[in-house]
């Protein structure tokens, strides 16, 4: 019996592209490696699994991902340690979070060897491309949309999953301010907050956008029921320290369960530092900073890891109140969280979690 490791057809280049960048000084999500991997869903089955030159593809203006937004992603990371060695971080787990979100969307999972052998194979063709540099690393993306040509509100009969990745650096340069949001919602309670899916990304640009015209570059996202408690900064979960504790939104369907939040949590609980993950009301945490409770404010995930917030604005009428925290120089949590992943990541601490999968030569 061929498995789906085996009939992974590969179309490799003879010379890489990678001589033409300085892949350690790249912006971010603009400059793609040399391949790239398919595969076909039709007929029920996936099918046709290849590695192809990166490239641009054909499709058809009535596509369904472009009418009725079947399509999710994933955000994950591969390292180069300080030996040369690559290695992927928590694959598996962006794997069962890709499928959770295709149940969710009506669209078929992806099986875990199509999923694990194709990323592997992918970056054994790619390695060249991981930046050495301290905060440097390969950010891949895996995705699936809805195929299929035809109008009309159904669920999509064809499918293609494919996987790109691109060379990164520090996603934010700077510590930001992040204004609360108490006018739009990202998510509502049984809806797709906690799918990676296209439209919860498209739906937070205009209030994005408003509080950068203010001078904030994210926004708190608040419940969208009660708008008391805060949900998650922007595009990633977020974290307050306060007394000691480290403090996180519990997940609901509202939220996304981040690997970088379960990263930081379980590294935290190893630790000794205490950990509470509940509702975070707004008035808690703004009348922590103004007590000196709350010395730590930041968003984690996959592209920034530590994102240090140093402002929380809130509108109080027409004029916006800035509640300031301690200079992130002082900070102690986030930056010793940020510190231990990329350690482990670069193979200067031992691995104790399991997360990391190394890349063959």
């Amino acid at each position: 019996m061929i498995t789906y490791s085996e009939s992974i057809q590969i179309n490799a280049l003879d010379y890489s592209r990678v001589v033409k960048y300085n892949i350690n000084e790249v912006p971010f999500g603009k400059v793609f490696t040399d391949h790239m991997f398919i595969a076909d869903y039709k007929e029920g089955h996936w099918q046709n699994l290849r590695i192809v030159p990166y490239q641009k593809f054909e499709m058809s203006y009535a596509m369904s991902a472009l009418h009725y937004g079947q399509a999710i992603f994933e955000g994950m990371k591969a390292f180069r340690q300080d030996n040369g060695d690559v290695v992927v971080f928590r694959m598996r787990d962006n794997w069962a979070r890709l499928n959770r979100s295709a149940v969710r969307m009506a669209m078929p999972e992806v099986p875990e060897e199509i999923f694990v052998e194709g990323l592997l194979q992918l970056l054994k063709l790619d390695k060249v491309w991981v930046p050495d540099s301290e905060n440097g690393s390969l950010y891949i993306r895996p995705f699936m949309i809805a195929t299929e040509e035809a109008i009309g509100v159904k669920i999509s009969s064809e499918y293609q999953f494919i996987i790109i990745a691109s060379p990164a650096g520090v996603y934010y340069s700077k510590p930001i301010k992040a204004l609360i949001q108490n006018t739009f919602y990202r998510s509502v309670k049984g809806g797709i907050g906690y799918v990676k899916a296209a439209g919860n990304y498209g739906r937070s640009l205009y209030p994005t956008k408003l509080a950068q015209d203010r001078g904030y570059q994210q926004i708190l996202w608040l419940d969208a029921e009660k708008g008391r408690y805060i949900e998650e900064a922007g595009t990633m979960n977020v974290m307050f320290v306060k007394n000691g504790t480290l403090i996180t939104p519990e997940l609901t369907d509202t939220l996304l369960s981040g690997i970088t939040r379960d990263s930081v949590l379980k590294l935290a609980r190893k630790m000794g530092i205490p950990t509470e993950e509940r509702r975070v009301s707004v008035e808690e945490i703004l009348t922590g900073i103004e007590k000196g409770e709350v010395t730590e404010a930041f968003g984690v995930g996959t592209a920034a890891t530590v994102a240090h917030i140093t402002t929380i604005g809130r509108e109080e009428g027409d004029l916006i109140r800035d509640y300031v925290l301690p200079p992130v120089e002082e900070r102690k949590y986030s930056h010793l969280f940020d510190k231990t992943l990329r350690d482990i990541r670069k193979g200067r601490i031992p691995d104790e979690f399991g997360w990391l999968i190394k890349v063959e030569r």
